[in-house]
């Protein structure tokens, strides 16, 4: 029985196993764009934006703050408005296990987008480690994504539901809470270095 969502659009990381639609690439990798523009845009440049050369790592975005060393990373999955799930009221997606290593500057969005306005129609953007201790695996051991779209859902995914304007402030708050937690880790490690005499 074939995947019921593998004519829907993957992110940088690929289609799932046996898709060979190059449609659903390009839609996949335009939704990327999208995303980046959006959030260059809605931030008023605030943020900028880099795209992985290389997916192994399951990586599609990079966000960082216009003269900030702090970054998070970004794997996208998309999905368009045409497609059956949504039409069906559910945001559906996989995420292969290789490309999912939890780590706290690491997220995973999870697009909708509006084919006839070509804009986000809402996203979720979900913390690796919230993803990983709340999603289900499959038998082929991917992570397994489900979410409603209606606006009055209250499923586990709710709370990190997003409107297109809420993103780009939500992807600024969670590079300053990674800034934040690396400055206090260093703080810790310069505290614990063994003071010694002068000579």
């Amino acid at each position: 029985m074939p995947d019921p969502i593998a004519p829907a659009t993957k992110g940088h990381e690929g289609l799932d196993a046996g898709s060979k639609n190059p449609d659903s690439s390009r839609m996949g990798k335009a939704a990327e764009h999208l995303v980046a523009a959006t959030c260059i845009i809605g931030s008023r440049a605030k943020l900028n934006v880099s795209m992985a050369l290389v997916d192994d790592e399951g990586i599609d975005l990079v966000f960082h703050k216009r003269d900030g060393a702090s970054t998070i990373a970004v794997q996208v999955k998309s999905r368009m408005s045409d497609s059956a799930p949504l039409n069906r009221g559910t945001f559906t997606a996989n995420v292969r296990s290789e490309t999912m290593r939890p780590r706290r500057e690491m997220f995973i969005l999870f697009v909708a987008v509006d084919v006839h306005a070509a804009g986000i129609s809402v996203c979720w953007l979900v913390p690796s480690s919230e993803f990983v201790g709340r999603a289900r695996q499959d038998s082929h051991r991917r992570y397994r994504f489900s979410a409603s779209m209606k606006p009055e859902s209250k499923d586990q995914w709710s709370d990190y539901r997003l409107s297109a304007a809420q993103l780009p402030p939500k992807i600024l708050h969670y590079i300053d809470w990674v800034d934040g937690q690396r400055r206090h880790m260093m703080a810790s490690l310069a505290s614990t270095v063994p003071q010694t005499d002068p000579l």
